[in-house]
């Protein structure tokens, strides 16, 4: 026999997964469907008949109330209490947290209210983990980026201290065996920097503590710097290294930029056994810059493309083999793409050489000319070492001493001290000053960039200086536009140090 039309909707809404209740205006439940029951805990049917306030805590009825009658006024289906946390009450008085919907049913004359309760209980719970996991994580994060600035500075100690004390030995040594011995330590320390420079890289693009900073620049300024770090090592390798002159202006990170292209440069020069490697830059469009590295080297297979970016892949390297590098070099450039939100493609032919294409957003305003002699005027002669004064500053005394050995076997006077308060003494005492070295990271929270000001103010005039630092934050790249600064990257070898000391001097 055919269930009545009555009969039919109270199956369905006995059905339900969710408990339902239906009220009138004056908010006695008329009906309760058999959630109700599992979810209240009352006998079925027993609530029938009483307020709904029955089934919320005591601290919610007088406001409820009102908030029923203004429903009542103005009928439409919705959330009950959105953004609010609602609580209801079984019958043994626990409280737990439910989601309700309201929608308005019309019965004859009068309209009833329908609302249909869910038990989020288990909802909250899984919200909450996923906010303490994601706290946790947060905190690890913050941890991790703390560390990571720590060791950026302390791992690169021990190393600056080697290839210091490396480079003096060079100085002072003259048997064959000896010097061969040095040069093959020396080759060893910078795979140890590398090594540990990129490690350093991947982590901290991982937690996050590399933040973008960008700006409007020059690729001029970044194509010159790559082509006096690959020149010679270029030239060792018999290849031909052409960096094209370019006049093109972009918005990106200048610094993470340059990390890029140097990646790619070092990649293209160790793949590239004869022949050439390109460095140049065209235009795409009306808003879009294309940074092209080209080489003519081994190639990429086809099949291998997918994993060029994974850490320590190299092609062509068979594993446990004596590696040339350690394949993290386009893990990084991978990394540093997504980070900066920029194109990046590669075409690659086995025997005939790849080519790297990064594409960067053109310059957010109109280049402004470049002063006249601003950058690039007469350099003086180079003051004699022997009458040459370096203030040097480093806490490390490892570092100090491996610097102030390195400098006096050149044949410069050096005053070496450990802190912001004995180089300010050193200048007071002696205003001949002519170079000041000094690490970033010292004791406490002093820094290099707090030793330049205060010196420069003892001496009232704008000393040279190198800053020598792991640190890649604002504050280090915002030296570079002080023309009598120079920043250099731990660890940095003698020659190099040496080298920048000489042209800071001449300049």
């Amino acid at each position: 026999m055919r269930s009545t039309r009555p009969e039919l909707a109270r199956s369905a809404l006995d059905a339900a997964p969710d408990a339902m209740i239906i009220i009138d205006a004056s908010g006695q439940i008329l009906f309760a469907n058999r959630q109700v029951s599992v979810l209240f805990g009352h006998e079925h049917d027993a609530i029938v008949g009483q307020q709904v306030e029955a089934l919320m805590p005591e601290r919610f009825r007088r406001i409820h109330g009102r908030h029923r009658d203004e429903y009542a006024h103005s009928m439409r289906l919705r959330p009950m209490g959105a953004n609010l946390d609602l609580y209801a009450l079984r019958r043994d008085g626990s409280e737990f947290p439910v989601e309700v919907s309201l929608s308005p049913v019309q019965d004859g004359d009068q309209v009833l209210i329908a609302a249909a309760i869910r038990d989020i209980s288990e909802r909250n719970r899984v919200k909450g983990e996923l906010i303490d996991a994601r706290e946790a994580a947060d905190r690890a994060n913050l941890a991790k980026s703390r560390f990571l600035a720590t060791a950026s500075h302390d791992l690169r100690q021990p190393l600056q201290t080697l290839a210091l004390l490396n480079g003096t030995l060079l100085r002072l040594v003259h048997d064959a065996e000896a010097v061969a011995a040095l040069t093959q330590q020396e080759l060893a320390i910078g795979a140890m920097a590398r090594l540990l420079n990129a490690l350093l890289d991947i982590s901290k693009l991982e937690s996050g503590a590399i933040k973008p900073e960008l700006s409007d620049f020059k690729v001029a300024a970044i194509f010159e710097e790559l082509r006096n770090e690959f020149a010679t090592i270029a030239a060792r390798k018999g290849l031909d290294l052409r960096i094209q002159s370019s006049a093109h202006h972009v918005y990106s990170d200048p610094s993470l930029v340059e990390q890029i292209l140097r990646n790619l440069l070092s990649n293209a020069i160790k793949y590239t056994r004869a022949g050439r490697v390109v460095l140049h830059c065209t235009q795409d469009g009306d808003s879009k810059v294309r940074i092209e590295v080209k080489d003519t080297g081994i190639g990429i297979p086809a099949d291998e493309l997918p994993y060029i970016y994974d850490e320590f892949y190299q092609i062509g390297v068979p594993a446990n083999s004596t590696r040339d590098g350690y394949g993290l070099g386009l893990s990084i450039v991978q990394r540093l793409v997504k980070l900066l939100n920029l194109g990046f493609d590669v075409r690659s032919e086995i025997g005939k050489g790849s080519a790297f294409t990064l594409v960067l957003p053109g310059s957010m305003t109109q280049p402004l000319p470049t002063p006249v002699g601003s950058r690039h005027s007469t350099p003086k002669a180079p003051q004699q070492t022997g009458r040459t004064h370096v203030l040097l500053v480093e806490d490390d005394s490892g570092v100090r001493d491996a610097t102030r050995m390195l400098l006096r076997v050149e044949g410069y006077k050096v005053s070496a001290v450990s802190s912001l308060a004995e180089a300010v003494q050193v200048a007071c005492q002696d205003a001949d000053i002519n170079l000041l070295v000094t690490d970033y990271h010292l004791g406490g929270s002093e820094t290099g960039t707090q030793v330049v000001a205060s010196v420069r103010e003892q001496l009232a005039r704008p000393v040279k200086a190198v800053l020598i630092t792991g640190d890649t934050s604002s504050a280090i790249r915002d030296l570079a536009v002080d023309e009598r600064i120079r920043v250099a990257s731990k660890p940095i070898k003698a020659d190099e140090l040496l080298a920048m000391m000489r042209e800071l001097l001449a300049s």
